[in-house]
């Protein structure tokens, strides 16, 4: 059974390392395939492409020997029972330690050993949050009143093994057929129609997939279509780029001028127009990070983080804190925390929600309100995303919590269950018997 860190007191915070000393060395050329890359060469998105690693053989290719052979086998072992397939970029493989990859935060967030992996939670269900229910045209979920999540490609620069969208980004791997959500302009104007046609919508996140992997042009046509409707007033462009290749904003010139462009129409309109990115832990901010944001600072462009909580990457207090202070140390808003979603293949890094409740009294105080992230669990059945204190319910016995919504869906509950490995034996033991699990979450519907 693994330790749940809630019930651990956090290392004192005075230890950490400084969150302004940056990594500005020549990490990657510990790298066999890199170790002759000039810093000028490793800083273009045209090289992060070219060598991003997609699936076991180009992984033995790079690290050659840093790893003994049992790690390839453990980690081709991991993807074949993964939702998501095997992509991960330069610049993240050289800032994991391969001196001790089982632990290390990066690897454990891309690269799936099989012998870390766990049984999925009895109550998983692809797509945990409604998506595609709350889906009245494809590729488009209107959950919120005034939000909606447009999702115009299906495709990112890496893949998170922990994707909450693993039922559709990415192609097809041997534990999940994906739902195809590719580009298309005619499914775009559906969207585009629909979003016309509510006038309570104000709010659109453009994700997929990854932002990032729009083209230029066709990020400045969604951008140029929403900011024209008359009642859209904000937009988000959504993209885990600036955390794992933020080579792109500093040498694909056509791209950052066009988020620019989108940037600058909407100061001229009056509307708003940011950047969401995504960040877990401090080793993934290095100096590259922010020559990336200081280029989007100069031309007005903000930045926002939404981090999720996993096990052994960010679930203490100094970790979180560290990430906090050093996204705002180079101009990104740490702006949620999420409690990991119910995704299948990954319940080695889901924790309870008594961790988030946690490690949230640790970071309030730690830095400025306004960098301080909101922890949030977004409800698994559509219910939208609560604060972790605001559980209707929570048996920590039975790891089960018990969530209303009332602005978005009135008079239903919504459960969260926490890992069965972070359980008693004996709360272990109900949870593989069908009878006791109806028990106990009839008694949390009860209250």
């Amino acid at each position: 059974m693994f330790t749940d860190t809630a019930h651990v007191d956090p290392p004192a915070l005075a230890s950490a390392p400084d969150h302004r000393d940056l990594r500005s060395d020549d990490f990657w050329r510990a790298i066999p395939a890199y170790a002759h890359v000039s810093a000028d060469e490793f800083r273009t998105h045209t090289f992060q492409n070219r060598h991003t690693v997609t699936n076991s053989r180009q992984l033995r290719e790079t690290l050659a020997d840093l790893v003994p052979a049992s790690f390839y086998d453990d980690l081709e072992a991991g993807v074949k029972n993964a939702p998501m397939a095997l992509r991960i970029s330069p610049y993240l493989l050289a800032l994991i330690d391969w001196r001790a990859p089982e632990t290390d935060p990066i690897r454990t967030q891309f690269l799936p050993l099989r012998t870390q992996q766990q049984p999925d939670h009895p109550m998983l269900r692809y797509d945990s949050l409604n998506e595609r229910e709350d889906s009245p045209v494809p590729g488009l979920t209107h959950r919120y009143r005034d939000k909606a999540l447009f999702l115009p490609q299906d495709s990112c620069p890496v893949y998170c093994r922990f994707c909450t969208r693993s039922y559709a980004v990415g192609s097809d791997t041997d534990a999940v057929e994906k739902m195809k959500l590719t580009a298309n302009l005619a499914r775009w104007e559906q969207a585009f129609a629909y979003i016309a046609s509510q006038p309570d919508l104000e709010d659109i996140v453009i994700s997929g997939g990854d932002s990032y992997n729009l083209s230029a042009g066709h990020l400045q046509l969604i951008g140029e279509r929403l900011l024209q409707m008359p009642n859209i007033r904000r937009l988000r462009y959504a993209t885990k780029g600036l955390c794992v290749q933020p080579q792109k904003i500093l040498s694909d010139h056509a791209w950052t001028d066009a988020l620019t462009r989108v940037v600058e129409l909407g100061r001229r309109l009056h509307k708003d127009v940011v950047v969401h990115t995504h960040f877990n832990h401090p080793n993934e901010i290095t100096a590259i990070t922010r020559d990336a944001m200081d280029l989007l600072t100069e031309r007005g462009i903000h930045v926002r983080s939404q981090g999720v909580l996993q096990r052994t990457v960010n679930d203490d207090a100094t970790t979180m804190t560290q990430l906090v202070r050093r996204l705002s140390y180079v101009n990104i808003h740490a702006y949620y925390i999420y409690v990991h979603d119910m995704v299948p293949g990954v319940e080695d890094l889901r924790t309870s929600l008594a961790t988030a409740q946690h490690l949230e009294k640790h970071v309030r105080g730690a830095t400025a309100g306004f960098n301080t992230p909101a922890f949030v669990l977004d409800t698994p059945g559509g219910g939208g995303k609560r604060d972790v204190h605001s559980a209707e319910r929570y048996d920590r016995a039975s790891g089960i919590s018990v969530f209303e919504s009332p602005s978005v869906k009135p008079g239903k509950q919504f459960l969260y269950f926490d890992p069965i490995a972070a359980l008693d034996p004996a709360h272990q033991w109900r949870w593989t018997q069908p009878t006791e699990r109806r028990a106990m979450i009839d008694a949390a519907l009860a209250g």
